[in-house]
């Protein structure tokens, strides 16, 4: 029964956040710049994790942003340290192939 719920909630999550990748959404890959090269998301911009709080103004003011990594864990806690700093609209895209097979539909 918990699968159940489970799927219903990630498969409502994924359609909004194709929905707020589509509307423009400031698409920000937290990886290194090596991984980041080596290829990402058209129209991403790289902030690497650990520059995130030194950043902190290029989030402000965007209506949406989704921060993405290679597995998932970085992008979880960047919006965790955005969130701490003010910025709630922030969206976990996972991985950034996650992210793009938004944009090519």
């Amino acid at each position: 029964m918990f699968n159940l719920f489970k799927n219903l909630f990630t498969l409502a999550d994924n359609a909004a956040l194709g929905e707020i990748i589509n509307s423009g959404a400031y698409l920000v890959d937290v990886r290194t710049p090596g991984e980041f090269s080596s290829g990402s998301v058209k129209g991403a911009v790289n902030i690497p994790l650990d520059s995130i709080s030194k950043h902190l103004g290029k989030f402000a003011g965007k209506k949406n942003t989704v921060v993405f990594c290679r597995s998932g864990n970085r992008s979880s806690q960047a919006k965790r340290i955005l969130e701490q700093n003010g910025i709630s609209n922030v969206s976990d895209g996972g991985t950034w192939q996650n992210v793009q097979q938004y944009l090519s539909k």
